[in-house]
């Protein structure tokens, strides 16, 4: 059993939800190990979470929230926990991103946050050198859960066709990804295309920018640097953002022919080509 820290419940959304989840555990007349087995983990880990040593999981909170009785109160809470462990400078925009109604998005790096597949964050985080790498996946495969609410946003995403071309992972992890590019297809509320190599020069070479779209709030325009993010709402830089946008939408193949494009790449570059032998070759 993890020996117990003093917990202050109000420095941060984990240590509330460390806090919560010992009392209402010691209030079940409940050890460590006995939750565990009840949840499907170890005590240990009951431990390392009620220490605020372990970030808890969507799942695991539902689970605790079952064997409890809590009455969704970890389900509600994990959001927030995970949400914390994101960058500082990227808080801000998870937040309005969960708000947005429309977003428009240009990536010529990587598959935008919202799409990307659990293997494939995991090695663009881990590219990144980033800590806590568990969490930090966590922490993206959270902020997707905006596109299955009632009402997800609009969310439209050009990327460069050099994303495609670019591993990240093994063949296998930018097959899974490539596939769930596809999955969008049948997503009215997610639309998908590819700006190719023969499109040449664009008005969007600084990098990759999104801009979001409120139901009341002015438009915002998110871009980030390295350790930074630019978060502006000033309606000239908007405008200028939504023209360039407007642009580069023009510019890509149709929805269609990204898909067709998507696939071709994601069985010449990414598919199974196996030798008689079982080697893979190129």
């Amino acid at each position: 059993m993890a020996q117990a820290r003093d917990i202050d419940p109000s420095a941060s959304p984990l240590d509330y939800y460390s806090f919560e989840l010992r009392r209402l555990r010691e209030e079940a007349d409940l050890n460590q190990a006995q939750l565990g087995a009840i949840v499907f983990c170890t005590g240990s880990l009951i431990g390392m979470i009620e220490n605020g040593r372990r970030v808890p999981t969507r799942d695991f909170s539902e689970r605790a929230d079952a064997a409890l009785g809590t009455g969704g109160v970890f389900s509600r809470l994990v959001g927030l926990v995970l949400r914390s462990q994101l960058p500082t400078w990227f808080q801000a925009f998870a937040e309005m991103e969960a708000r947005a109604t429309h977003i428009s998005s240009f990536q010529p790096q990587l598959v935008y946050g919202l799409l990307q597949t659990q293997e494939y964050a995991r090695a663009v985080l881990h590219a990144g050198w980033g800590e806590k790498l568990d969490e930090a996946v966590a922490a993206r495969l959270e902020r997707q859960r905006i596109l299955s609410r009632e009402a997800p946003p609009l969310v439209w995403v050009v990327l460069d066709e050099a994303v495609l071309h670019r591993p990240f992972g093994s063949r296998e992890i930018m097959r899974e990804q490539l596939d769930q590019l596809l999955k969008f297809q049948d997503r009215r509320e997610v639309r998908i295309q590819i700006l190719p190599f023969s499109a040449g020069q664009h008005p969007a070479t600084v990098g990759a920018f999104t801009v979001l779209r409120f139901e009341r709030d002015p438009d915002v325009v998110y871009a980030e640097s390295y350790g930074s993010a630019h978060v502006k709402a000033n309606p000239e830089t908007a405008r200028d953002c939504a023209h360039r946008y407007d642009h580069l939408q023009a510019t890509a193949l149709s929805v269609e022919e990204s898909a067709a494009l998507i696939a071709r790449v994601r069985e010449e570059r990414y598919g199974d080509h196996s030798a008689p032998d079982g080697r893979v070759v190129a």
